[in-house]
């Protein structure tokens, strides 16, 4: 792959955007090598985590319009979302693994809704948000209409997608946007992290975890109660909640296994 850097370390798939000189906005082929990594940590069994970051300056740019400069020769947008950047959505709130993105320099457009998708975002205290479609004439995509409303609220969504304000790492952590915002120096270390103590817990419990939190977007209180009540039977099937019980009986630090 060309276009993103892949590895495995510690039990995290490591997946880190490689197209720096253009801030890490996406082509084609960006979009599809970044499908193929999340399909590899889905699938293997020694990957617990995923942590999503960029190389250099930016994390993410969003599209490359490079590539849809000439209308003639371009993809169109409903391949640009039903074969790019849909499929890395759906990818991302569907693997039951936790999933860490470190933002670490200017998230915009598609680049700043894919880092809002996962499940634990952290941004680097100089880095940036920005809902840039407005000023392109263009619509939020990349799930931004569904995840910026619930994170913020309709009326906080709706003005920074129209008017496209730049949100602050610390701004984005104090309404709500982020988890957190970390200091610069040593920032591509705390991410990553998260992501190893996340890689070290129940990684079963976890992916439930996500399930419920992904139903319950759409459920009312007693569909959820029900959805709690077969997803705590499953955790509670799992080797890992056996060995959790067992190490606070016998007062000693679990060692989990992800099963």
């Amino acid at each position: 792959m060309e276009n993103i850097l892949f590895e495995i370390k510690n039990s995290v798939g490591i997946i880190r955007l490689n197209r720096p000189k253009v801030y890490n906005s996406f082509n084609r082929a960006m979009a599809l090598e970044m499908q193929q990594c999340l399909d590899q940590c889905a699938a293997g069994a020694g990957v617990r985590a995923i942590y999503i970051t960029g190389e250099g300056k930016a994390f993410c740019a969003g599209q490359d319009l490079q590539e849809i400069a000439d209308p003639a020769n371009s993809p169109s947008f409903k391949t640009i979302l039903g074969e790019h950047f849909n499929p890395i959505i759906r990818r991302l709130r569907s693997i039951e693994k936790p999933i860490v993105c470190g933002v670490n320099g200017v998230a915009a457009g598609a680049g700043a809704n894919i880092a809002l998708a996962c499940d634990i975002t952290v941004a680097a205290e100089s880095a940036s948000f920005i809902q840039a479609f407005s000023q392109i004439g263009l619509i939020p995509d990349s799930g931004g209409t569904f995840t910026l409303p619930r994170l913020l609220g309709l009326q906080r969504a709706t003005a920074l997608m129209m008017l496209g304000e730049k949100v602050t790492a610390k701004e984005a952590e104090t309404m709500g946007m982020i988890y957190k915002s970390l200091p610069d120096e040593g920032f591509a270390e705390a991410s990553f992290a998260i992501a190893q103590n996340l890689a070290a817990m129940p990684t079963k419990g976890l992916g439930l975890t996500k399930r419920a939190l992904n139903l319950s977007m759409a459920n009312t209180l007693e569909e959820q109660l029900v959805v709690e009540d077969s997803l705590q039977s499953a955790a509670g099937d799992t080797y890992d909640y056996r060995e959790g019980v067992a190490a606070f009986l016998e007062k000693r630090k679990p060692v989990f296994r992800g099963k």
